[in-house]
């Protein structure tokens, strides 16, 4: 039975999360189409506009990602101390970018505020701690960027129905090495799936717009296709209206986590980025199946100075969603959430225990 959201999303636990949603259906819906020979390429520019747009307005921050042809991948880290600073004011303009809020809402942040009673404006700030809480939900985050590229693709190609195959798919980082593993598989997708040679050269990751930018496509994309129409009466979630394309279009777009080799910074990848890409690149190299004689060269210094195994961190990257559950980690860091989430079992304690456990000098 599949665990309610709340369960496997516990800031208690980690703020860190490993996300994956997919097409639905086998159609390369972000990618070209054998049958048709179609290409929506374009699409995975506009998720990758779309998460850069929403992190800019939500507190939650991305390390990572990778937009392949009928799914995609997101490190997160959720910021909850950052949307408790906020203003009333300020919550509810970062709300009201992407949905058209109440008109309560809306004359509090006009010129008529001073015209409105006690029990309005009291009202107003009810709605502004519930958007306050939205606004560092990941569930709420990953619905508001599925559902905006969901409608624009349906309207795109003049048909109605399911875009995404479900609910989106999460995996609490419970620890340093959960999260190096993460951002790693995650940024070597599509050097896995045969579509890129190297990291800089795999288009919609983080790892390129880290390197070099993001391709000369995303930035004109957007312009260069035709903005699909969606009703406003139809563009809703929940109840909340979403603002038209044409609104949104102009968001500001927040750049990825930066990093901190001193891991002092809360709101920073906690490695050295000069030792994050030896290791991608390394671990790259080894999983080329083409090329059975990879470069050899010494263990990046994060995989020595975290306990991981090199070989064996390679020979999980294959299987990293499957041999891991809801949770990934250390194997003390799992046998402690299953003792916080009182579970009887959380799978994935013999995968943390072969990867993330360092080989015993001889």
């Amino acid at each position: 039975m599949t665990a309610p959201r709340s369960v496997l999303v516990s800031l208690a636990n980690t703020p860190w999360y490993h996300c994956v949603c997919r097409c639905v259906r086998r159609a390369f819906l972000c990618g070209e189409d054998q049958l048709s020979g179609m290409n929506f390429d374009h699409r995975r520019g506009w998720i990758v506009e779309r998460i850069q747009q929403l992190a800019a307005l939500f507190a939650i921050d991305v390390a990572a990602y990778a937009v392949m042809s009928n799914h995609y991948h997101i490190v997160i880290r959720i910021d909850r101390e950052r949307a408790l600073e906020w203003s009333v004011e300020e919550v509810l303009r970062r709300w009201t970018a992407l949905f058209t809020g109440p008109l309560l809402v809306t004359r509090y942040l006009s010129a008529s505020r001073e015209s409105m009673s006690q029990a309005e404006i009291a009202k107003v700030e009810e709605l502004a701690e519930v958007y306050r809480e939205r606004l560092h939900d990941l569930s709420w985050f990953m619905r508001t960027l599925n559902e905006h590229i969901a409608r624009r693709a349906n309207a795109e190609d003049g048909v109605k129905g399911r875009f995404w195959e479900g609910r989106f798919k999460s995996q609490a980082l419970l620890d340093e090495k959960a999260l190096l593993a993460a951002m790693a598989y995650v940024d070597l997708n599509p050097v896995r799936a045969g579509l890129a040679e190297t990291p800089e050269t795999s288009d919609y990751t983080s790892i390129q717009e880290r390197v070099g930018g993001l391709p000369e496509e995303v930035a004109s994309e957007t312009d260069s296709q035709e903005t699909a129409t969606v009703k406003d009466s139809d563009a809703t979630l929940d109840g909340e209206r979403l603002r038209p394309e044409a609104e949104t279009q102009v968001l500001p777009q927040a750049p990825l986590m930066p990093f901190d080799a001193t891991a002092q910074a809360p709101w920073a990848v906690p490695f050295a980025f000069e030792d994050y890409l030896e290791l991608v690149d390394w671990t790259g190299r080894a999983l080329r199946a083409d090329k059975p004689g990879y470069i050899k060269m010494q263990e990046p210094k994060i995989l020595i100075r975290l306990g991981i195994d090199g070989e064996r961190f390679i020979n999980s990257a294959e299987c990293f969603l499957k041999a891991f559950g809801t949770a990934v980690g250390a194997p003390a860091s799992l046998t402690d959430l299953c003792a916080r989430r009182q579970a009887k079992y959380l799978r994935g304690i013999q995968a943390a225990r072969a990867v993330f456990v360092a080989k015993q000098a001889a």
